[in-house]
């Protein structure tokens, strides 16, 4: 369903953006910029979560997801994800569209934005893994939903690369689906709060560059997601 709606989205965005002047489009590109602000701010707040703080000690839930961003920044760099990103990214605009090389750095960015802003929020993580251990997908219907709707205004100002997005969509939330069949109901509320708070911080990257502020290498970020749970994890045990 998610991918349906991107592709929609995508395709109706596409119809519309060239009847849009340039201003309106980068009106629209800064409106989603403030959207994501604030969906990252509301997600970045679960690191005040109770369950969190009786689980490390009221001090530490900052450290951790200082921790978190720092140390997964430093593995993403150092696997080159965002550039790797952006040759997938590369690699698809040649495969599916014939146009001049001017046009490949706008589809690249349309891409790797859309990707990331699909599959490092919040109801990425916890709708596909409530999906995968049984609980219902009630959350990634309502992520389908938003994601078409910023698909729309995506394409609206990138291009075809926002629909090519849903390859990210289908390996990211198709992994972790298959990751809460694999393990079950064993992510702890505290673990749970410590990813959703680094996400937020991961979202607010993604914003920066919305907003043309700083061109945040958003996607070396993405261990971070990993690792949040595991430093709440080795904390906890030290307790």
């Amino acid at each position: 369903m998610n991918v349906v709606t991107v592709l929609v989205g995508a395709g109706l965005g596409r119809v519309l953006g060239d009847r849009l002047p340039t201003r309106t489009r980068d009106l629209v590109t800064d409106a989603l910029g403030l959207v994501t602000l604030l969906i990252a701010g509301t997600s970045a707040v679960a690191v005040l979560d109770p369950a969190l703080a009786e689980r490390v000690g009221d001090s530490a839930p900052m450290l951790i997801v200082l921790g978190a961003v720092v140390g997964g920044g430093i593995i993403g760099s150092a696997l080159r994800l965002e550039l790797r990103l952006e040759q997938l990214g590369g690699w698809l605009q040649r495969r599916l569209t014939r146009r001049a090389s001017a046009d490949r750095e706008r589809f690249v960015e349309g891409f790797v934005v859309a990707s990331l802003l699909f599959c490092t929020g919040p109801l990425t993580i916890l709708g596909s893994l409530n999906d995968g251990l049984g609980n219902g997908a009630d959350q990634l219907y309502l992520k389908a939903v938003l994601d078409g709707f910023a698909a729309m205004a995506f394409a609206a100002s990138f291009g075809w690369g926002v629909a090519a997005s849903v390859v990210t969509v289908v390996v990211v939330q198709g992994s972790l689906t298959l990751l809460g069949v694999l393990l079950g109901d064993v992510l702890p509320a505290a673990e749970l709060a410590a990813t959703t708070a680094v996400g937020g911080l991961v979202l607010v990257g993604v914003a920066l560059r919305l907003l043309r502020i700083r061109e945040v290498a958003v996607a070396d970020l993405l261990p971070a997601l990993l690792l949040a749970p595991l430093l709440v994890a080795g904390v906890g045990a030290l307790r």
